[in-house]
This record gives C-alpha cells, structure tokens and sequence, in this order.
C-alpha cells in the first residue's frame, strides 16, 4: 500500500500570504494604464515571480521610487508594493513622501507583522544609554531594514559562536559600555536563539531580551525531520534561490536519501519513487499552494494507478531522462546498470567524478542503486550511456544556495581562466568568480590559479544554476583573524622578524606578518642619517621590537637599533681614560678638532691640546683625514663626550727625550771601570 502524505505546514507562511494575496486584490482592482510594481521580487520562488512578470507586475528598488512617482499620472497611475521582509526606515519615508505629493502614485506596505515588531523595538532603544543586537544574516533583505530603524551603536551576529567572539574580545570593549537590546531575525533558528540568548546573560548584568522568532519556520523544519524520519521518500517543493527550502532539503536528505529538491511540479520524476512505499512532501515558505497542490495530485494519482505508470514508463527511454538503475558489474573504467525497459546502462569513470584517483571498484558494489541522466541511447544494441555527474550537479545545487544564504567558507579547484575571471568546480558545479574578487591584482595573470585548489565563498545565485563566488572575501577575513591574532599578543619589547615594506623621509614601514610597523628615522641608527635608505632597503628582512603601540588607531613604533649596537657602550667597553688611540680628523672648528675614535663616537682635541706651541688655528697642524695619536683625558657619560689630547703625548715624548743624556753619563762610568778591570 503507497502512502503519499502533505506537511501540514507545507508552503506559503503568514507574511508571506498576506503579501501574496494583498497583489491579488490589487490585480483584480487594477485601472487601465495602472502600472504595479513590487519592492524587490515579492517571495524567492522564480516560478511564482515568472507568472508575475506574465501578469505584468514589475519590480523596482528604493533607487528608482522618485522617477516612478514623476512618471505618474491619471491615464498612467502607479502602485509599488512592500514585500513581506520590509525595507529601509528611509524607503518607507520616501514612499509616504511621494505619496503625499502625487496622488497618482501609490503603496501598499504588506511589511509582516512580526517583521514590524522588530522595527518598533529597534526604533525604541535609546541610543545613549543602549546598544542594539540583532542575531541574523547580515545582508538579509529583512535585516538590512531592521538595523534602519536604530541610529545608535549596533550590529549583526550571524551565530552565537559570532556572538561570543565578539562580547568576549577585549579590542572591543566598548560593546558593553550601555545596556544591550537584543532581537532576531523572524526566521532564525531556534536552538541558535536560545544559545545566543545564554552568552548574552553569561556575559552581561543588565541585559534586554525580545523573542522576535516566528515560529513558522521551526515547526516547518521540526515537521520535515519527523516526516523524512517516516517516509522513504520525500519531495522538497521550492526555488533554487531560497535559503529556507535548501534548508528544508538538507534536514530531510540527511533522514531520508531517496530525497528530491523540485522547484515545480513539471519537474517531478515519478519513477524516482517506483520503490517507496511512503512519500512525505514539504514546501518552503515562498512556494505557491497551487505548486503543491499539483505536486501532492500527481503523487496521488501515481499512488492509486501506479502499476499502470510503470509499465508506461518502462516502454521507452529517451535522451534527458533520469533513471534509477541497479548496478550489475563494477570495473574502475565503468558502472554497468539494469535500467529496466530491456536497457543495458553504462557509466563511464568520468560521468561520475572528476578526481582520478577515485576507484570505482572501491565506492561501487553490485546491488547498489545509482540515479543517473541519460546522455544517448541505442534501442538497436538495447544500450544506454548515461552520467550520474549531471543527477549529482543537480541535487548538489542546494549546498551553493544554502552555502550563498550563510556565507559559508567552501574549497574547490580553479579548473580555468576565462574572460573576466576564473572558473571554479564544486560538487559539479560552476562557480565563476570575477578577477576583482580572485585576489589577483589588477592586470595580473589569473591563469596561475589554474590548477590550484582555493577557499571562497559563494555571493550571489542567479536563475539557471549560475553561482558568483569571491575568493577574496575568504583571504580578507583570513588576514583578520591573522590581525586579531597579532594585536591579542603584542607587547612592548617583543621581537618581530619583519620585511621593510616602504619608506618616507621620516622612517622606514615594516610588514611584521599582516600588520604594518613604523621605525622612526632616530631609531635606525645611532649616528644621524639623511634618509632610512641609509640603513635599510625595501624588501630586506630585519629583526626589530615593539616601543610603543596603539590598538584603537591601529599604530606600532618599532625601534631598530639596541644598546648592544650603540656605539657609545661599544667605546666605553674597549677604552677608558689614559689610552692612547688612533684617530682620524674628520672636523675642524675654531677651538679644536674632532676626531673619529670609532665609528659613531668623536672626540675633540682643543686647540691648545694640539701642539706644543700655541697655534692660531687647528688647521696649521692637522687636516681633514689625517690618522693622528691622541691620548684620552676625560670621557663625559653623561653628555658622552670625549676629550683628547695629542699634546699630552708630545710632551711625554720629550721629557724622554731630555731624560736620556743624564741616564747615558750615569752609564758611562761604570762601563769605563769594568775596561780597566
């Protein structure tokens, strides 16, 4: 006995019906030359906004408001309609506005109720004293709307592993300056609500909860995992483009593998389910009741005469099918399947992967059950050639919609690059990705990303199974949290190995791994320097160590030069007063000379400590360059000045000098007595 049965919550929820119907009435009201349009596509089913399209209803965006209502006249009148998601504070002002001005222009606001309830408790927080959460997705038409309505410090949490990461991050202390407000998203999930709702009081004393959830959504999903629990068969019913019923399909798929995700009832496949003894359907909440009620009409239909379908399907097998065969002989070239109809169905090894490693003969038994897309058939030789790549592309779409919808990180090889971009392969799938969002710079070659498996996220997913992806986003979340990394474990004195990365007149830029630092001219060496090329280069790799830093302005002073370097220790290590050196003049000056003693340290030689005699100036004995003796009289380590002296030595030099006659007459004797012994 075939069972087929209907969620009871299966289909348009009660904004969405209420939005629905609300066009119907306007439709059926409409004057001649009436123009009607909807702000942004009224529900996320093709299908449904297709028939619109036909019936002539149009969609606008805030943007084009003001040249609608210009446009508007008696024998032209216009009607834009606010979907159940709503819009921005500043759109509803717009409308209201243009309506008042033009009496030929008008709106109806079918914002839901429990989306309007999410505005009037934004719009009430105060922004002195109260910061506002909302648990959600970021770029959701309904959230976007929802953050107008508060002009004080806000933001959006995705998750509540976003939301403790963020409350918990000392940088952003500033977060629990005033009381928090925090709401949801109306079809956010429960059990995240309830775990969101537990950091929040875990990391706050004073706190403001309101449950903003509709609970439509929830009992959907709940009543999906309990059918697909029940049946070994199910249909999910709604558009390619709805993160709700992608949803649905991921709860059900994983209770129930005999599961099949249709945006229409034309594109239901009968023989799919000529196995099953229980059928359970499920439908979004943008799917119309008239998609479903064909849906459940066919199946029933099948249900009471489905011997006779049968045998009608098995008479033929046409190009385009798809067929449920049972596999008959595994090698790792092929599948071969018994497809019923007198039909012989072969796969071959790249219709079903395109990885070369991938054994058939190990993923692949006899017995097993394989869908597959008829490529040609050969009624002659009772063969067909079919691909389970195509089958799988197909039930796989729902993981690009759903990963598009939650932003979620996926991974996949760069197969091509194309004009524009490149092209990337996931789960069968095309994902293009343009050259601005590759990570690629401007004018550089994308073909280097050919063959390379990268991370990316899906953005954007148009009709026909046409996905936009960025890789971009991927790296620059990724150098974040590189970034956050740093700033939690900088400290002052830390050593970093870094690359200079630029330079200006007053110091030198340091790439320390993500995060830029500055050594400032007077910390690249100890001696005066022109320029930081003096020093360093652009692209060289040198150690330096955090002065100073600033989180908030993002700031790091790095110093370059150490103590052990500075040429000042490195003299008072080797020399003390009383040393005789070796010094090379380097300037003159009208009271003396400078000498160099090493490199970074002078010392002066006064003009009367140069010679003997008193000379007019220095350099009527000494010039520039000149490697001269001196003596070291005094060392200043407070002032680190140094004072020299060549004079010292002359005058040492010639009292030796006289001293030796009186020493030579005292010998003289004594040698003369020993020649007459």
């Amino acid at each position: 006995m075939r069972e087929v049965i209907l969620a009871e919550n299966a289909g348009f929820c009660f904004g969405v019906k209420r939005a629905t119907d609300a066009l119907e009435e306007l439709l059926k009201a409409a004057r001649p030359g009436e123009k009607i349009y909807t702000l942004g596509n009224l529900i996320h089913n093709e299908v449904y906004n297709a028939s619109l399209r036909e019936r002539g209803v149009s969609v606008t965006a805030p943007e084009e408001l003001s040249e609608l209502a210009e446009g508007a006249c008696e024998s032209a009148p216009v009607t834009v309609l606010v979907r159940a998601h709503g819009c921005r504070k500043e759109t509803y002002a717009a409308l209201a506005d243009l309506a008042e001005k033009n009496s030929f222009f008008k709106w109806i606001d079918c914002t839901c109720p429990y989306v309007k309830k999410v505005h009037k408790i934004a719009s009430e927080c105060d922004p002195e004293t109260q910061t506002f959460f909302l648990m959600g997705a970021e770029n959701h038409p309904e959230v976007v709307g929802i953050m107008s309505f508060f002009d004080g410090e806000k933001q959006v949490f995705p998750s509540p592993d976003a939301l403790e990461k963020a409350l918990s991050d000392p940088e952003k202390d500033n977060l629990h300056k005033k009381t928090p407000v925090m709401a949801s998203q109306t079809t956010f999930n429960l059990v995240n609500w309830y775990q969101s709702q537990e950091i929040l009081k875990k990391l706050y004393t004073n706190f403001v909860i309101f449950d903003t959830i509709c609970s439509v959504t929830e009992q959907r999903q709940k009543e999906a995992f309990d059918l697909s629990k029940r049946c070994d068969g199910m249909i999910v019913i709604g558009g390619r483009e709805s993160s709700n019923t992608a949803k649905l399909y991921a709860v059900c798929k994983k209770n129930c593998s005999n599961t099949v995700w249709i945006a229409r009832a034309s594109e239901l496949e009968p023989e799919r389910f000529s196995r099953t003894h229980r059928i359970g359907i499920v439908a979004g909440a943008s799917t119309p009741s008239e998609e479903i009620q064909e849906v459940y009409q066919t199946m029933s239909e099948i249900k009471e005469n489905f011997e006779e379908l049968l045998e009608s399907q098995c008479k033929t097998l046409n190009t385009g099918d798809v067929v449920t065969g049972t596999v008959t002989n595994v090698t790792d070239a092929e599948l071969q399947l018994d497809v019923g109809a007198g039909v012989t169905g072969y796969i071959k090894a790249e219709q079903i992967t395109d990885d070369p490693a991938f054994k058939l003969t190990e993923n692949f038994k006899v017995g097993d059950e394989v869908r597959a897309f008829v490529i040609r058939v050969s009624d002659i030789e009772g063969i067909a050639e079919l691909s389970k790549k195509r089958v799988d592309a197909d039930e796989n779409w729902y993981k690009v919609v759903a990963a598009c919808e939650d932003k979620t990180v996926l991974e996949g090889k760069v197969t091509e690059a194309v004009k524009g971009g490149v092209v990337i392969h996931y789960d069968g799938n095309r994902v293009f990705i343009p050259g601005s969002q590759t990570g690629v710079p401007k004018d550089g070659d994308l073909s280097t990303l050919v063959g390379t498996t990268v991370q990316f996220r899906v953005i954007e997913v148009k009709p026909g199974k046409k996905a936009i992806g960025s890789i971009r986003s991927v790296l620059r979340d990724a150098r974040k949290a590189q970034e956050a990394a740093f700033w939690e474990n900088i400290e002052v004195g830390k050593v970093y190995n870094g690359v200079v990365k630029s330079m200006t007149s007053y110091g030198a830029f340091v790439d320390l791994g993500g995060v830029d630092g500055m050594v400032h001219t007077s910390e690249l060496s100890w001696k005066h320097i022109k320029s930081p090329a003096d020093v360093v280069s652009v692209g060289q790799n040198i150690t330096v160590f955090v002065k100073s830093f600033d989180p908030e302005k993002k700031r790091i002073s790095l110093g370059y030069k150490t103590e052990e370097s500075n040429p000042w220790n490195i003299f008072k290590s080797k020399y003390a007063v009383g040393d005789i050196v070796s010094v090379k003049i380097v300037n003159m000056m009208p009271f003396g000379a400078f000498a160099e003693i090493i490199d970074g340290v002078d010392g002066l030689i006064h003009i009367s400590q140069i010679a003997m005699q008193r000379i007019a100036k220095p350099a009527d004995i000494l010039e520039i360059g000149q490697i001269v003796d001196a003596r070291i009289t005094e060392i200043d380590d407070e002032k680190k000045k140094v004072s020299l002296s060549i004079r010292s030595l002359l005058e040492e030099a010639q009292a030796a000098a006289e001293a030796l006659p009186e020493e030579a007459a005292e010998e003289a004797p004594a040698v003369e007595a020993a020649d007459e012994q």
